[in-house]
């Protein structure tokens, strides 16, 4: 009987150790990629329209076969809008997760403290919407689908002197923010350039809800604008109080005022106000309706400019898998199976695909990629008007 139990145990002992070694070696039926993102924190409503952008793409892709016949499966993480966290986010889509590429993030600030995990480990990442130059210096393992801030900077600059006709502004930053910091430059060294006069530069940080003393001092400047670029919630507050003080200039920001939740936030104060987008939705073109009508259905709300880049993101990263699949099936099997030497290579060949993206059809544009891993696309320029949204210009690059 005790040998008998000794062999069970054995027997068990190795069955389980053989599972073990399958297990390690088992290869997937799908391609397993990573998502990073603010579904909670300051700036939820970025990462909750980039995770629908990019749920929506990869349901309809793998609904009609995914990528040639082999489905896409995406592990979302939830960085609650902290730097930190959403280094601790990638290092487990990485590590334990095993991703074969990640998308993520909006804000630069989180891209940048994500990004040197993915480019160390030869993981694939592209940012749907970070915008501070900085995040794709950091490695050829990095991309990103979006405008960056010299341009957006340069174009903001421009808006506000030529198509606004302002001479004289004030510039308020969000100290702590490297999108911030970075853009507010941007604005700064081209607006000088059109010989446009900066008036006042004052800070806030990111999480302040008191931005009076701030006013004062800027209101005391006598300027024509207000150029705000920082992220919604802190703009909404700033709208209202700059009201409030009686300082009743315009206010033109960047694409991080991009949230239905700006207005919620900022009311009637922000009518005459200015910013950039990444596209229109009521742009006629029908690859765009149809992007917008899907969204609709699906989520019973209007998918802004950062659902848009994210549903592009997806685009992107699977155009470049169904090349890689056609050209060098035996990298695009290896992305199935173990993480390993072949795989590294395999994500090394997948990284060249996506940097060789060129004109690639997206619902913000179409999208090249330049050999600094930025997108050469172009910006849209919105007013708000009775607490609505209103088409004003488009810019090319």
């Amino acid at each position: 009987m005790i040998r008998s139990l000794r062999s069970w145990s054995l027997a068990i002992a190795l069955v389980a150790a053989l599972g073990l070694v399958t297990g390690c070696a088992k290869k997937s039926n799908e391609i397993v990629i990573g998502e990073y993102g603010s579904l909670t924190g300051t700036t939820a409503t970025f990462g909750i329209s980039s995770k629908n952008g990019i749920e929506l793409y990869l349901d309809n892709l793998n609904a009609a076969g995914g990528v040639g016949g082999t489905k896409v499966k995406v592990i979302v993480e939830d960085d609650q809008s902290k730097p930190e966290e959403a280094a601790t986010a990638v290092n487990k889509l990485v590590d334990q997760d095993g991703v074969i590429a990640v998308l993520g993030e909006v804000a630069s600030s989180r891209s940048m403290a994500a990004a040197p995990i993915c480019q160390q480990s030869g993981v694939p990442m592209i940012s749907p919407s970070s915008t501070n130059p900085k995040v794709t210096e950091i490695g050829d393992y990095i991309f990103r689908v979006c405008f960056i801030d010299p341009f957006q900077g340069q174009m903001i600059a421009k808006f506000t002197k030529e198509k606004l006709g302002f001479t004289k502004a004030a510039v308020f930053r969000d100290i702590k923010n490297d999108y911030s910091v970075g853009l507010a430059n941007y604005f700064t060294d081209a607006y000088h350039a059109l010989g446009g006069a900066i008036v006042a530069d004052e800070a806030y940080s990111e999480g302040d809800q008191d931005f009076k003393a701030q006013l004062t001092v800027i209101k005391s400047k006598k300027p024509q604008v207000l150029i705000v670029p920082g992220y919604y919630t802190e703009v909404g507050l700033i709208a209202r109080q700059a009201r409030e003080m009686g300082l009743d200039v315009p206010m033109v920001g960047g694409d991080g005022w991009v949230s239905d939740k700006l207005i919620e936030i900022g009311q009637d104060a922000l009518n005459g106000s200015y910013h950039v987008n990444h596209y229109w939705e009521e742009d006629p073109n029908p690859a765009i309706q149809k992007f917008v009508t899907e969204y609709k259905a699906r989520y019973n709300a209007k998918p802004d400019g950062l659902a848009a880049l994210a549903y592009d993101a997806a685009g992107v990263l699977t155009a470049a898998l169904d090349r890689l699949r056609t050209e060098d099936p035996a990298a695009f099997k290896a992305l199935l199976g173990p993480r390993n030497d072949a795989q590294k290579a395999a994500r090394a060949k997948l990284r060249d695909r996506i940097a060789s993206t060129k004109d690639y059809p997206g619902v913000t544009g179409r999208i090249t990629l330049d050999a600094a891993r930025n997108a050469v696309k172009p910006a849209v320029f919105v007013g708000i008007k009775n607490g609505k949204y209103e088409f004003v210009a488009t810019v090319e690059p």
